[in-house]
């Protein structure tokens, strides 16, 4: 029997010294599948110690249990040594795969301090230090999601939960909060003091709630009530239902004891022209016909979102030439999203 044995240096992963056994003829067994997991032993383990994934994490992610990958990667493995082969070149083409797009994908300009997120972090400022209740509505891909985290991670005591339909019920947004605020309760009774006691412990707290437009009614009521006993300023953050949904009203619930309570409101149905321009200085979009079509996205559905996907799109199609309005154009034919 030949005896290859690899012995190229692995940090973090120490590459087998032995190899499996193909004596006997069995099926799936064979020099030509010897050959091949000699090769792909050193792949794993060089993808391992790239990524600084453990042997566990590596099984997991290929979907052999982690016994067998042990044993297929230690060259102990006594079943088909083909199948494993398989399944392990499947996970490494892949992953190979994934790397090579990831190179081509652009990086997307970070916060953009934009009218929009200016109107917004000024109407945070004001809830935050009247501790007051305040709803801010956008539509959506204004940027609106992005500049609340921007505060949030540059003021102190400022908290941020989303809510979906999952948690939109007063125990679902409780416990989304316990989790913001790092907080232990498991007597479910004592949850909301526990976590207005959290809230009330510093001065000049202020809750974000991005999403808010999944809450019940009586969700959103219990928030009113940490403003109320607490001392909390309070921020609902979503789409144009929020605004509607706590403007005068003839028709179905007059939500009062909200409304009262509510100290500003900002409204912003669409993306200001200058912020469109400011994104586009931001990817260094300079040539005039292409700043003109991206505008002109801007101004549809998801505004400052479609501007983003469309660059990106076109900048992986692109093959590194410079981007110009024809290709922006392919780019955005090719998304297929006009009619939604």
């Amino acid at each position: 029997m030949n005896e290859t044995v690899t012995t190229s240096p692995a940090i973090g992963w120490t590459l087998p010294t032995g190899q499996p056994d193909i004596a006997g003829g069995r099926p799936g067994r064979s020099q030509a599948d010897l050959d091949v997991w000699h090769v792909l032993v050193g792949k794993v383990a060089e993808i391992g110690n790239r990524q600084g994934w453990a042997k566990a994490e590596v099984a997991r992610r290929i979907g052999i249990p982690d016994g067998t990958f042990s044993q297929w990667f230690s060259g102990k493995y006594d079943g088909r040594l083909d199948t494993q082969n398989s399944r392990v070149e499947r996970w490494i083409a892949s992953v190979e795969e994934m790397a090579g797009l990831a190179a081509t994908i652009p990086v997307a300009p970070g916060f953009i301090h934009t009218r929009a997120a200016a109107e917004i972090i000024n109407t945070l400022v004001f809830a935050q230090m009247l501790t007051d209740f305040v709803t801010i509505t956008a539509a959506a891909g204004t940027g609106k999601t992005m500049a609340c985290k921007q505060f949030a991670a540059t003021r102190s005591n400022v908290h941020m939960v989303t809510v979906s339909p999952h948690t939109k019920t007063v125990h679902g947004m409780l416990m989304e909060l316990a989790t913001a605020l790092d907080l232990t309760q498991h007597n479910p009774a004592k949850l909301v003091r526990s976590i207005g006691n959290r809230l009330a412990r510093s001065e000049n707290t202020l809750l974000i709630v991005d999403e808010a437009q999944n809450l019940i009614d009586a969700a959103v009521d219990q928030l009113r009530h940490f403003v109320d006993c607490y001392g909390c300023g309070l921020a609902l953050v979503g789409n144009d239902e929020i605004y509607t949904r706590f403007a005068r009203r003839t028709d179905g619930p007059s939500y009062a004891q909200i409304k009262r309570r509510i100290g500003k409101r900002v409204q912003l149905p669409k993306p200001h022209a200058e912020d469109i321009g400011k994104l586009l200085d931001a990817w260094k979009i300079e040539d005039p016909d292409a700043r003109k079509f991206l505008t002109g996205i801007g101004m549809k559905d998801g505004a400052l979102g479609q501007i983003d996907k469309t660059i990106k799109l076109a900048v992986m199609r692109s093959e590194g030439a410079p981007i110009d309005a024809g290709m922006l154009r392919k780019a955005w034919s090719n998304r297929d999203v006009e009619g939604l």
